[in-house]
């Protein structure tokens, strides 16, 4: 079954020096175990996401649509990567997002993909 796992942290986590030096090791934690998913054939897909000051959100509402600049919710955290994973069942799923490396403060969603 496929799994969405889905990364937020705060949206301040990485601020500053030492941000950008915890952001660097966090990275390199994420390019580790997406390579060891990726030769299990696990990970199907992935990536970190830039800001959520980089976001474009199209809202639909009675029937017409307009664009706005930045999320669609205001948040203190926001959505910074996502793994796609392809596993037996839940418990293996959650297994593999109790690994995923987040900052303090961040956390992991599992969802399961709904197949067509």
């Amino acid at each position: 079954m496929q799994y969405m796992i889905l990364i937020y942290e705060p949206e301040d986590a990485y601020a500053g020096e030492a941000g950008q030096a915890a952001l660097a090791d966090i990275v390199a934690k994420h390019m580790a175990l997406a390579g060891e998913l990726r030769a299990k054939g696990i990970q199907k897909d992935g990536a970190g996401l830039q800001g959520s000051e980089t976001a474009t959100t199209v809202v639909t509402q009675n029937g017409q649509q307009t664009i706005h600049d930045g999320p669609f919710a205001e948040t203190r955290e926001h959505l910074g990567g996502y793994y796609l994973i392809d596993v037996p069942d839940l418990d293996e799923a959650l297994a593999i997002a109790r690994r995923v490396p987040v900052t303090d403060g961040g956390k992991v969603e599992v969802r399961p993909l709904i197949v067509h």
